[in-house]
C-alpha cells in the first residue's frame, strides 16, 4: 500500500472508527438480528452524508485554525455555546459509562473473571494514554487501535454469507413503518451521526496544524490549501467509508447468525458476542469480543478528549493533547474527569440499554443544532476566508442536516 497515502490519513480515519464503538456495536448487531440483511441500505444512505458533514468540520478546523467551540463561541450567543456544550458533555459521560462497561463485560467472557474491574482498568488506561502520551504519539495508538475493527470483517468472512440475498437487500429494500422499524432506522441515523465526532474532527485537525512548525492555518496560507484540502478529502471519505464497511460486517454477521437463529433481541455487544459463541464457534465469539475491547479503547478517547476541546474552547483554556498535563491542566481535568466519571457508573447498578437510550436522546437533541452551526460557519467568510465550503458540499452537509432532523422528529414521535 503507498506510504504517501497512509499518510494522508489521521483524524478522518480515526474519527470513523470511533464512530464503530461498543455502544455502535450493539445498535448494528440488533438490526442485524432482528431485521437481518434489511437494513444494510441505512448504511450506504448515512455514508455520502457523513463524510458531507465530517469534511465540513475538518474543514473549519484547518482553514480557521480553531476548533468548533472556539468558533462557536466567536460567532454565535454565548446561551447557545454553553448549552450544546453542557449537553455533549452529559451525553459523552454516558456513552463512556456504556462503552466501558460493554468492554468490561467482553473481557470478562473471554479471561473469565469480575467485569467491573476490567472496566475499571479500561478507564484508567484511557486516562493515563491520553495524558502521558504527546499528541504525535498518541495518533500512532489510536491508528493501530483502528485494526481492532478488521475483527468483524474476518468474523464475517467465517461465515458462509448469502451474498446475491445480500445486494438485493441493500440496493431493493423492503421499507416499513412498524415503531420497531423507525425506531432501529433512527438508532442507526443517531449512531453514525454524533456530534461528539464533529468536535473531535476539527479539533484533531487544529492539533496537526500545531504539530507542523510550517502549517498556517489556509485562510491565512492559501499556497497551502490544494494539498491539505485533498488531504482532508481522502482521510474523511476513507475514514467514514471504513466506518460504515465495518458496521456492515456487524449487521451480516448477526444477521447471517443470531436472526437467522431466531435470536432477534440485543441488549448489548457483549451479549451479541455470547450469543455467537453456539451458533458461529469460539473462533467467532473470541473476534467479536476482542474487538469490542479494542473499539471501546479507541472510542473512549475520543469520547472524552471531544469534550474536552469543546469546554475548553468555550471557556478560553489552553487545549492540546501535545501539551505536557502541567501545560494545560484544565483541559486535562475535564479528560480525567470526563473517563472516570464514567468508569464509576459502571459501578452503580446502572443500566446500560437505559444509558445508551438516554445518550441517544441527547445526541438527537445536540446533533440538529450543532450541524445547522456547522454548516453556517463554513459559509462565514468572517470564518473561512475565501475558502468557504463548495456547493457539492453545501448540498450533502444540508441534507444531512435535513436527515437527522427527520430522525429526531421520529425519535421523538416512537418516545409517545
Amino acid at each position: 500500500m503507498d506510504k504517501g497515502w497512509l499518510n494522508k490519513l489521521g483524524p478522518g480515519l480515526i474519527t470513523g472508527a470511533a464512530d464503530d464503538d461498543p455502544s455502535g456495536i450493539a445498535t448494528y448487531s440488533q438490526a442485524g438480528a432482528q431485521f437481518g440483511y434489511g437494513m444494510l441500505w441505512t448504511l450506504l444512505l448515512t455514508y455520502p452524508l457523513m463524510v458531507g458533514i465530517q469534511a465540513v468540520s475538518a474543514r473549519i478546523g484547518r482553514v480557521s485554525g480553531h476548533g468548533l467551540a472556539t468558533n462557536i463561541r466567536r460567532h454565535f450567543p454565548p446561551w447557545l455555546l454553553y448549552t450544546i456544550v453542557a449537553l455533549l458533555l452529559v451525553a459523552n459521560v454516558i456513552n463512556i459509562a456504556a462503552d466501558i462497561a460493554a468492554m468490561g463485560q467482553a473481557a470478562s467472557l473471554v479471561a473469565g473473571g469480575r467485569a467491573h474491574w476490567y472496566a475499571a482498568g479500561a478507564g484508567i488506561l484511557s486516562v493515563l494514554l491520553q495524558v502521558t502520551l504527546p499528541y504525535q504519539r498518541y495518533v500512532r495508538v489510536l491508528k493501530w487501535l483502528t485494526l481492532a475493527l478488521l475483527a468483524y470483517v474476518a468474523t464475517a468472512l467465517t461465515l458462509n454469507l448469502p451474498w446475491g440475498r445480500i445486494l438485493h437487500a441493500a440496493l431493493l429494500p423492503k421499507l416499513s413503518w412498524q415503531p420497531d422499524y423507525i425506531t432501529t432506522v433512527v438508532a442507526i441515523f443517531g449512531t453514525t451521526i454524533s456530534p461528539y465526532l464533529f468536535f473531535w474532527q476539527a479539533s484533531q485537525e487544529v492539533e496537526e496544524l500545531r504539530a507542523d512548525p510550517a502549517a498556517q492555518p489556509l485562510k491565512h496560507a492559501r499556497q497551502q490549501a490544494g494539498a491539505q484540502l485533498r488531504r482532508i478529502k481522502i482521510d474523511t471519505v476513507t475514514g467514514m467509508g471504513f466506518s460504515n464497511l465495518v458496521a456492515m460486517f456487524i449487521m451480516l454477521t448477526t444477521a447471517a447468525t443470531l436472526g437467522a437463529h431466531g435470536v432477534t433481541q440485543i441488549e448489548s455487544s457483549a451479549q451479541a458476542a455470547e450469543a455467537l459463541r453456539p451458533i458461529a464457534g469460539d473462533f467467532a465469539f473470541a473476534l467479536f469480543s476482542i474487538g469490542i475491547v479494542g473499539t471501546g479503547l479507541l472510542a473512549v478517547p475520543v469520547l472524552a478528549g471531544s469534550a474536552a476541546y469543546a469546554i475548553a474552547g468555550a471557556m478560553r483554556w489552553r487545549n492540546s493533547l501535545e501539551l505536557q498535563l502541567t501545560g494545560a491542566r484544565k483541559f486535562y481535568a475535564i479528560i480525567i474527569g470526563a473517563t472516570l466519571a464514567g468508569t464509576a457508573l459502571c459501578f452503580t447498578g446502572i443500566d446500560p440499554m437505559r444509558a445508551l437510550y438516554w445518550s441517544a436522546v441527547l445526541n438527537g437533541v445536540i446533533a440538529v443544532p450543532v450541524m445547522v452551526v456547522v454548516m453556517l460557519l463554513g459559509a462565514r467568510r468572517s470564518v473561512m476566508g475565501t475558502l468557504v465550503i463548495p456547493p457539492r458540499l453545501r448540498v450533502l452537509g444540508w441534507l444531512c442536516t435535513g436527515l437527522m432532523a427527520l430522525a429526531v422528529v421520529a425519535m421523538f414521535a416512537t418516545l409517545g
